[in-house]
């Protein structure tokens, strides 16, 4: 396969130990395994992180602990089930059920880092041993068998520093998102929902809200479209040559944050023409109302989508109505209280959506609002784009490091110092 480490292929086994998670308690929903101070992380976490895995949305207590294994920082969680050979390091300790298998490396043998960037590079060939009749799987007997390129340890490490001076980049521009985020949002959550807003004190209240504010119908404010799905039965509408328009999914918006940039596929010009297909232009505020209801998010370019999407594009009347305010209300919003809710989440439908309240401060208090968080906006998109550049560089040069083609020099050297400042 590899020119350079050919006479160097291991096993997981060779270099370090691995094992799968455990979670014996049948059934694994039983409410009285959850809730107390032990993470709880599955494949859908692993497959969300960027590097670290330290965000969960569950947790383990004593009970659900004695049943599973709580594994230290710095194990590879590698996924074997659901969304299969998706890698993360754990950057906490975690529980995780027995559809990730955990790696510790030998640390005279195996650097994780390495072992982690090495597993992407086989993650084409990890899937297509895991393909079932049924349900794609992964064994630990099928990972076991894989022989992998690793060469000593001083080679893995100095490849591990380089590409991992990328991910480092990466974490760092994404901690400044999320501080970003989390100002523009307390400040919202501050003027618009506590009702702190400057000159609150003078403020007379009619019906809720103070008086200069209206209380109307998100049609009334918005040209609401929404989109729609080509027949899968007439794949020629489809394309993922770069050359369409970009078609947003609630898988999409699902792994987008402020901003959605990407998309798993496009919709040729000739189908957004001959279907009719309303795009969302660039800065227009997108939300789902079915399936997975409230994921919002801004388009960072002109966007066509899928049928479970709206499009919330200014009208001329309410052309004030920012988008920074129009996301962080969306985003904010009780949509329980709009639909019937049951096992399987929340019922709406677009005439629901198009007649939500939506509550429109006094013109100059949003204009305001808008000039503080609007900087805030503009280092979010920025900063997504110096991300979105650093992973095209970073999957560039993996598979080209990993397999000793492109040998380590004094310029991705210096590149891992100025990260490591």
């Amino acid at each position: 396969m590899l020119m350079r480490y050919n006479d160097q292929f291991k096993k997981l086994d060779d270099v370090g130990f691995i094992g799968r998670g455990k979670s014996k308690h049948r059934p694994r929903n039983d409410e009285s395994l959850y809730g107390g101070n032990y993470p709880f992380v599955q494949t859908g976490d692993v497959r969300k992180a960027e590097y670290y895995l330290t965000e969960y949305s569950q947790t383990y207590n004593d009970k659900g602990l004695a049943q599973s294994k709580l594994w230290n920082e710095g194990t590879l969680c590698i996924t074997i089930a659901a969304n299969i050979a998706e890698t993360a390091v754990l950057g906490i300790k975690a529980c995780f059920p027995d559809s990730i298998i955990g790696f510790i490396p030998d640390e005279e043998k195996a650097d994780v880092r390495f072992i982690k960037y090495c597993l992407e590079t086989y993650k084409i060939q990890m899937q297509s041993i895991s393909q079932g009749a049924t349900q794609d799987n992964l064994s630990l007997e099928k990972l076991r068998s894989i022989n992998f390129s690793i060469p000593e340890l001083k080679i893995q490490q100095d490849i591990a520093e380089v590409l991992y001076s990328y991910d480092k980049l990466i974490e760092n521009n994404t901690k400044r998102i999320s501080i970003h985020e989390q100002m523009a949002e307390q400040l919202y959550k501050e003027w618009f929902v506590r009702m702190r807003f400057p000159g609150y004190e003078k403020a007379k209240f009619v019906k809720g809200i103070p008086e200069g504010w209206f209380l109307k119908k998100a049609k009334s404010i918005f040209n609401i479209n929404i989109g729609k799905t080509p027949p899968r039965s007439q794949p020629k509408w489809f394309t993922n040559n770069g050359q369409g328009t970009k078609w947003v999914s609630i898988s999409d918006l699902s792994k987008s944050s402020l901003f959605v940039y990407s998309t798993n596929e496009e919709i040729t010009s000739e189908g957004v023409a001959r279907l009719n297909m309303r795009k969302a232009k660039r800065n227009t505020v997108i939300l789902s109302f079915k399936l997975s209801v409230g994921k919002v998010a801004i388009t960072a370019c002109d966007m066509v989508t899928n049928e479970a999407i709206a499009h919330f594009n200014k009208s001329k009347d309410y052309g004030y109505v920012n988008k920074e305010y129009t996301y962080l209300y969306l985003k904010n919003f009780a949509y329980a209280e709009l639909g019937n809710t049951s096992s399987i989440g929340i019922a709406l439908n677009s005439k629901i959506i198009k007649d939500m309240p939506f509550v429109i401060p006094a013109r100059e208090l949003l204009e305001d609002f808008e000039r503080i968080v609007l900087p805030l906006f503009n280092n979010i998109d920025q900063l997504n784009l110096q991300n979105n550049n650093l992973r095209k560089t970073r999957d560039l040069l993996l598979p080209r490091l990993i397999s000793g083609k492109l040998q380590i020099n004094t310029e991705s050297k210096k590149l891992n110092q100025e990260a490591n400042t």
